[in-house]
């Protein structure tokens, strides 16, 4: 059972022996391996103490109590859009109106819960793209440290907000398009935006794809709702005279604070608005330019998840950094299939840049007093924009070649590009 003190310093002195991959590949086998009923216990406690304690609180369900004002506006025969904070398409009315019709009492349990198992809905698809087996430990223990350790996670639970529903169908629709269904990706993907345009951005992985009939399907589903909710509702065109503009505006100082856009946040630090907005656009940009790269590149060692995975996520993270606003909990759409793919060697997890990003928003982690309360904005937007760097650095360094010498019969050791070229190994370092 290898405990005995010999077998003990053997494996230990076979250990110090192992090089930063092997030592890597051991935790990953390791993390794969099967959860003990206690850890799982453990962890489904945690996750059900954050859902009890949310719907104790006075201000559950804060954003979602939009969307329900909203379809209550639509039973009584009112337009959803007299209330300037509702931003959703016509189609989420439609999608609320099961909300609207539950007691409050029975909401106020429902939704945590309801929320949480979206979040982890959008786990076990990530999980399932890459292999991972669903009672490992890193399957196990890992959504339940990210629940308790990343802030951003109980935020969304507690206010209730329909990004939710973008977290569980990104690494769904990831999870069908690489098993070669893309209509159906496209169908989740519609679905989404029907409940909340957050992954508008991701047709761009349609169109790098060239696949026109998942892309027809991701557009004319949320297009055919809506239509059916504009039907429905009076003064439906309130959305774009009067909600478009609010939304396209940032919004207003009721949601300033929290607003983790560039755009937003470097005009609080002096930046003029000109200049952050150039910035913004700038670095979504080059986000943009790296999703293209990185779809360029396949992976030899892989099946074609990392590609999938890191070209989505780049183009939402490029998205967010010129949304008004970009919420913490924005992040969530993406970091579960990041933190997947740390199984996988050469993925962005196993860089110690990419928890150093994630560091400003750990549980507990102190912070001078002007980074606290409202003015949190600044935290997400340094998290916001590390990650969109890392990972757009990634995918734009990761094509370099290198030059190797070449030995050939009767001549002296010389470097020849067209026959020594190789792809270069990645440029982060491994810490997972």
């Amino acid at each position: 059972m290898g405990l005995r003190a010999g077998t003990w310093l053997r494996r230990w002195g076979g250990a110090r022996a192992w090089g930063p991959g092997e030592r890597a590949e051991r935790l990953v086998a390791w993390l794969v391996g099967p959860a003990s009923r206690p850890w799982q216990a453990v962890s489904l406690a945690v996750l059900l103490g954050i859902c009890v304690s949310t719907s104790l609180r006075g201000n559950w369900g804060s954003d979602n109590a939009f969307v329900v004002k909203a379809a209550d506006a639509l039973l009584a025969g009112a337009s959803p859009y007299e209330d300037k904070r509702f931003l959703y398409l016509p189609s989420a009315v439609v999608m609320a109106v099961p909300e609207a019709l539950l007691p409050t009492p029975v909401l106020r349990w429902l939704l945590p819960v309801g929320m949480s198992g979206l979040l982890a809905v959008g786990w076990w698809a990530a999980l399932r793209l890459f292999s991972v087996p669903l009672r490992s430990r890193f399957a196990v223990g890992g959504f339940a440290l990210f629940a308790i350790a990343y802030k951003p996670y109980v935020n969304l639970v507690l206010i209730g907000n329909w990004t939710a529903i973008s977290a569980a169908a990104l690494p769904v629709a990831l999870l069908l398009a690489h098993r070669r269904s893309w209509v159906g990706a496209g169908l989740v993907v519609g679905l989404a935006i029907a409940c909340k345009p957050m992954l508008v951005p991701v047709g761009l992985l349609f169109v790098l794809a060239r696949q026109w009939r998942g892309l027809a399907a991701a557009v004319l589903l949320p297009v055919a709702v809506s239509l059916a909710g504009a039907l429905l509702m009076p003064s439906p065109t309130l959305f774009f005279t009067k909600t478009l503009p609010f939304l396209l505006g940032g919004q207003d100082a009721y949601a300033l604070p929290w607003d983790a856009s560039p755009i937003a946040v470097l005009p609080r630090l002096g930046v003029p608005e000109p200049v952050a907005v150039a910035v913004a656009f700038a670095g979504a940009a080059g986000g943009l330019w790296g999703a293209w790269r990185r779809w360029r590149r396949p992976d030899e060692t892989d099946e074609g998840q990392l590609r999938l995975v890191e070209t989505a996520c780049m183009v939402m993270l490029a998205a967010f950094l010129v949304s008004r606003p970009s919420f913490d909990h924005y992040l969530l759409v993406v970091l579960p299939l990041l933190l997947a793919s740390g199984v996988r060697p050469g993925s962005m997890p196993r860089s110690p840049w990419f928890w150093l990003a994630l560091t400003p928003q750990v549980v507990l982690l102190p912070w001078p007093s002007e980074l606290a309360h409202k003015r949190r904005a600044f935290k997400d937007c340094a998290t916001l924009c590390g990650l969109a760097f890392l990972l757009a650095r990634r995918a734009l360094l990761s094509g370099r070649v290198i030059l190797e010498p070449v030995t050939t019969a009767g001549s002296p050791p010389r470097t020849e590009p067209e026959c020594a070229a190789t792809p270069a190994a990645s440029a982060s370092r491994t810490a997972f």
